[in-house]
């Protein structure tokens, strides 16, 4: 008797008095069995394969997830450094700061920034835009996007400057974006400004409290990665 054994799997081939042209084991019988082994290799190399690329993907998963982790105790170091740098504004109701996945966004009221119908930068506000700026400024690779909103009541007719509530919060965010600029050296390419005017509040508008909720700065702080995905995606 010989036996061959094949592969990591143990397949074994016996031979049982082989002795070709003595009668015991016909040609035929025996080029079967050569072809059967010779299967039997072939799907243990695929097999093989597939195994191999089933390790590889696993590997692939597990770099992903553990960088997911990663990039969620990230984000909730740069919420807690933000909150304890801005505390003192964030207890005395000045701005609020959320966070949500890989996203923090600072919520400032209107009145902190601007007096009402005004795009001018308020002293007061600029204190308070100035240390926030300093602070965003530390995180590389953020997109700061800053959103102008405003509640759903009309402007004024003796409001010749801004015509409609767009006009009132794109202005207002340009000028954040530029104070962030020019007084807090924050990079030009890593700002974007856009104002919502009332179409995105937050908050009803048909009480003064639910108004004024929705006259806000928004100042979102993201990914430039993710950024520049979704600019490729649109084509702009």
């Amino acid at each position: 008797m010989k036996l061959v054994t094949v592969g990591k799997f143990g397949v074994l081939v016996g031979f049982v008095g082989l002795v070709l042209g003595t009668g015991c084991v016909s040609s035929g019988k025996y080029k079967k069995v050569v072809t059967d082994n010779d299967g039997l290799k072939a799907q243990l190399t695929d097999s093989t394969a597939k195994a191999a690329e089933l390790e590889k993907g696993l590997a692939q998963a597990q770099r992903e997830k553990d960088a997911l982790v990663e990039q969620s105790k990230q984000s909730q170091a740069n919420y807690n450094q933000l909150v304890g740098q801005l505390s003192k504004e964030v207890e005395q109701g000045q701005l609020k700061v959320t966070q949500y996945k890989n996203m923090l966004t600072v919520d400032v009221a209107e009145q902190i920034f601007f007096d009402s119908g005004s795009a001018k930068m308020k002293p007061s506000g600029a204190d308070v835009l100035k240390k926030l700026g300093d602070t965003l400024k530390q995180y590389e690779g953020k997109i700061i996007r800053v959103v102008g909103h405003t509640d759903n009541v009309p402007l004024g007719k003796s409001s010749r400057e801004f015509p409609t509530n767009w006009e009132l919060s794109a202005i207002r965010a340009t000028n954040v974006v530029r104070f962030l600029e020019e007084k807090c050296a924050i990079d030009p390419k890593l700002l974007i400004t856009s104002g919502r005017g009332e179409h995105q509040p937050v908050a009803p508008n048909d009480t003064p409290e639910g108004r004024q909720k929705n006259r806000r700065i928004e100042i979102m702080l993201l990914d430039k990665s993710m950024v520049e995905a979704m600019t490729a995606a649109t084509g702009n």
